[in-house]
C-alpha cells in the first residue's frame, strides 16, 4: 500500500492528468479502510443523476462557436459606435466586450486570444500607454465570470448543490461593481483627445446594430428564459446552443458546416476533461465525508478562529493562492467539496460563498507570480511576463477592493436573490 501511495505521489509530481491522481487517491483511501473499491465507480456514476450538468457541454459548445466566429469584431465595432464618445471610450468598450464575451466562453484564455489582437493595437493607436493597455486586457480576460451564463457558476452550483438560477442572480451586482470600478479607473486614465473625432451618425449606429442584431438577443434569451419561468438552466443552454449554431452557421456564415466537427470535438474535449475530474473528485469527496474529515477540519479551525469574518479573510488568502496556481475548473472541483461543509459551520450562505469563490479565482488568474492570464498575455503580445506583472498591479488593486466589499457585504450578492429568487 505504501509503495502505491509513493507511486501516486510520483505520478502527481511528473505531471500526470489530474483525474488519474484524484482517482488513485480515492481508490487507495477506500482500500486503506477496507471498503470495497466498487464504491468508487458507484460514486462516479452518480454524475448521471445530475440533470444540471447537461447545461455545461451546451454552453461550452455555444462559447466555442462564438469564439471562432466574427462575433468579437461585431461586438467591438458596435460598442465603439455607441460608447466611443466617452472619456476613455475605447478602454470602456474593451472592458464591456471582454466581460460579455467571457460570460459566454467561460475561459479567460479564449477572451485574451480572441479579443487581444483587436484591442491592443486599437488602444495603442488611441495613445493609451502600452502598460495600461496590457494591464487592461490581462485583467479583463476573466472579468465576466460572475455574469450569467458563466460556466464556473454552473459548475459551482452542481458541486455545491445550489440552484444555478439563484447563482446567476447573485453574480450580477458584484460583477457590475467590479466592472464599474475598472471603468471609472479607465476613464480617469484616458489620454486627452487631440481632436473631437468623427461624429457618428445615427445611420452608422443603425448599421452597426443591424450587423450585430442576431447576437444581441443572446443574454436576453438566457436570462429571460430562466427568470421568465419558460426554461430551466439546461433548457436555456440547449436553446442558446441551437440559436448560436443557426446564427453563426446559416445567417452570418462565419462557421462552415465542415468546421462544426472540429468545434464539437474541441468543446467536448474541454467538457470531457471537466467531467472526468469531477467524477474522480466526487469519489474522493465521498471518502472525506465518510471519514468526517471536513467536520474534523472545521473543529480544528474553530478552535483557533471563532469569527466568521476572520475565517472569510483566511479563505480569501487561500483561494487567491489556489487561483494563481490552478485553472478555475480544477480549483472548483478540488476545493469546493472541502470548503462547503466548513463554511456551513460558520453559517456562510452558500450562494454568497460561490460569489466569493469565483471572485477570488478570477483575481487569481492575474495574480503574480503564476497567474494564468499573465502568461497567456505574455505569449499573445510577446512581452516579458515581468512587464505584465507591473502592468496588472493597478487593476489588481481595484479587483482586491471589490473582493473585500463582496466578502463583507453579503447583501450585494444576495439582494437580487431575495428580491426575485
Amino acid at each position: 500500500m505504501n509503495s502505491l501511495k509513493l507511486l501516486t505521489l510520483l505520478l502527481a509530481l511528473l505531471g500526470s492528468p489530474l483525474f488519474i491522481v484524484i482517482a488513485a487517491v480515492a481508490l487507495l483511501s477506500f482500500a486503506g479502510v477496507g471498503i470495497d473499491l466498487s464504491v468508487v465507480i458507484i460514486e462516479m456514476s452518480r454524475l448521471a443523476d445530475t440533470p444540471l450538468l447537461l447545461a455545461l457541454p451546451l454552453f461550452i459548445f455555444a462559447g466555442t462557436v462564438l469564439s471562432e466566429s466574427g462575433t468579437p469584431k461585431r461586438l467591438l465595432h458596435l460598442s465603439r459606435l455607441l460608447l466611443g464618445w466617452l472619456p476613455g471610450g475605447l478602454a470602456v468598450v474593451s472592458l464591456l466586450v471582454c466581460a460579455v464575451f467571457t460570460a459566454f466562453t467561460g475561459a479567460s484564455g479564449v477572451t485574451i486570444f480572441a479579443l487581444g489582437g483587436l484591442l491592443f493595437p486599437a488602444l495603442i493607436k488611441d495613445r493609451y500607454p502600452e502598460n495600461f493597455a496590457l494591464g487592461l486586457i490581462t485583467s479583463s480576460g476573466s472579468l465576466g465570470l460572475l455574469f450569467p451564463p458563466s460556466l464556473p457558476l454552473i459548475l459551482y452550483g452542481v458541486i455545491a448543490e445550489v440552484r444555478i438560477d439563484q447563482l446567476f442572480l447573485a453574480g450580477i451586482l458584484p460583477g457590475a461593481l467590479m466592472l464599474s470600478l475598472l471603468v471609472a479607473y479607465s476613464m480617469y486614465r484616458s489620454p486627452p483627445k487631440r481632436d473631437p473625432g468623427e461624429r457618428v451618425s445615427s445611420r452608422t449606429i443603425f448599421a452597426g446594430l443591424k450587423e450585430a442584431g442576431w447576437e444581441l438577443p443572446l443574454p436576453f434569451i438566457v436570462l429571460g428564459g430562466i427568470y421568465g419561468g419558460f426554461l430551466v438552466a439546461s433548457e436555456a443552454a440547449a436553446v442558446t446552443a441551437l440559436y448560436v449554431l443557426v446564427v453563426e452557421v446559416f445567417l452570418y456564415r462565419d462557421i462552415s458546416l465542415g468546421q462544426l466537427p472540429r468545434l464539437m470535438v474541441k468543446s467536448m474535449m474541454l467538457f470531457g476533461g471537466i467531467l472526468v475530474i469531477l467524477a474522480a473528485s466526487m469519489a474522493a469527496t465521498n471518502f472525506l465525508v465518510d471519514q468526517e474529515v471536513p467536520m474534523r477540519l472545521f473543529e480544528f479551525i474553530r478552535h483557533y478562529i471563532s469569527s466568521k469574518y476572520t475565517f472569510l479573510l483566511l479563505l480569501n488568502i487561500f483561494l487567491l493562492i489556489v487561483g494563481s496556481m490552478l485553472d478555475i475548473f480544477s480549483a472548483l472541483i478540488l476545493v469546493v467539496p472541502l470548503i462547503v461543509p466548513i463554511a456551513r459551520g460558520y453559517e456562510v450562505d452558500l450562494i454568497h460563498l460561490g460569489i466569493i469563490f469565483l471572485t477570488n479565482l478570477q483575481i487569481g488568474y492575474c495574480t503574480p507570480p503564476v497567474g494564468l492570464n499573465l502568461f497567456l498575455a505574455s505569449y499573445r503580445f510577446e512581452r516579458p511576463v515581468i512587464q505584465l506583472y507591473g502592468a496588472s498591479l493597478p487593476f489588481l488593486a481595484l479587483l482586491m477592493c471589490t473582493l473585500v466589499i463582496i466578502t463583507y457585504l453579503p447583501l450585494l450578492s444576495l439582494f437580487l436573490v431575495r428580491l426575485f429568487g
